[in-house]
């Protein structure tokens, strides 16, 4: 909800570009990003201006060849990207952000309850793997995340559509479970009820689903406690093009759901 201090907190005024960082958010990002390297050619590319351009293409959509000149060529951002992609940085970041955010809160570094929810977008015309949601009617992909109960980003998974929740939730499990070992609660909608699922994360560990539901009387919209700010951010990311319609490759389309939360995180 917008408020004067949220409204002040995400203020892009002044900016080059609404996508670029601010020095606040460079300056809790920065600690993280690789150190120089003894051996080889000199640093001459400031990490900032590659970030601010990979954020750009995030959140544009924009091809490579078609990055504006004031940021670094295209082909030093996008090697820069694919080193750190392979090298999972965006994720590191996050999981060290995520732990930092949560102890400057008073609260234990890893969470132990988190929230987990999925939606289903149509991709564009560039192909990739798509499926059809039959539920939603969406032939193209969906997304699965899972934050804790403050709505931070805890873990992301990208699949096609035609991807039953109780799968693609494992999927996303399967990639958290080790980085945050108390992790063993989760809120749900009632999608994700029924045996098939606790059975899919059985092999992961003693895990308990708590399942949200709506009132039988209600009408229209119902904020549900915990499920809501999951919610939010998978709509706050589809407003955003393209993640609005979905990536033209799956791992693109992950990366900019991580680039999308990372930044959030860094506020």
């Amino acid at each position: 909800m917008w408020t004067e201090i949220t409204r002040r907190k995400y203020e892009r005024e002044g900016q080059r570009y609404a996508s670029d960082l601010t020095d606040a958010e460079w300056a809790v990002i920065a600690p993280h990003m690789p150190a120089v390297k003894r051996l080889g050619r000199p640093r001459e590319t400031e990490l900032r201006s590659v970030l601010d351009a990979i954020l750009y293409i995030a959140r544009t959509g924009c091809q490579w060849r078609m990055l504006p000149k004031d940021f670094p060529p295209f082909t030093t951002v996008q090697g820069y990207f694919y080193d750190w992609r392979d090298d999972g940085l965006f994720e590191k970041i996050n999981f060290e952000l995520l732990l930092q955010t949560r102890e400057a809160a008073g609260r234990e570094a890893s969470p132990s309850a988190g929230v987990i929810d999925s939606q289903s977008v149509k991709t564009t015309e560039s192909g990739g793997p798509r499926g059809y949601d039959a539920a939603k009617k969406v032939k193209g992909r969906k997304r699965h995340i899972v934050t804790d109960t403050s709505g931070l980003l805890v873990g992301a998974e990208v699949h096609p559509a035609d991807v039953q929740d109780r799968d693609g939730a494992g999927l996303v499990i399967e990639a958290i479970h080790q980085l945050f070992p108390w992790l063993r609660h989760l809120f749900a909608d009632s999608v994700y009820n029924g045996p098939n699922l606790r059975d899919a994360l059985a092999k992961f560990g003693n895990w308990t689903i708590e399942i949200v539901k709506r009132a039988a009387d209600a009408a229209g919209f119902q904020l549900l406690p915990r499920r809501w700010r999951c919610r939010t951010n998978l709509r706050l990311a589809q407003s955003k093009p393209p993640l609005g319609k979905g990536f033209p490759s799956i791992d693109r389309e992950r990366q900019g759901l991580g680039l999308h939360h990372l930044r959030a995180t860094a506020h």
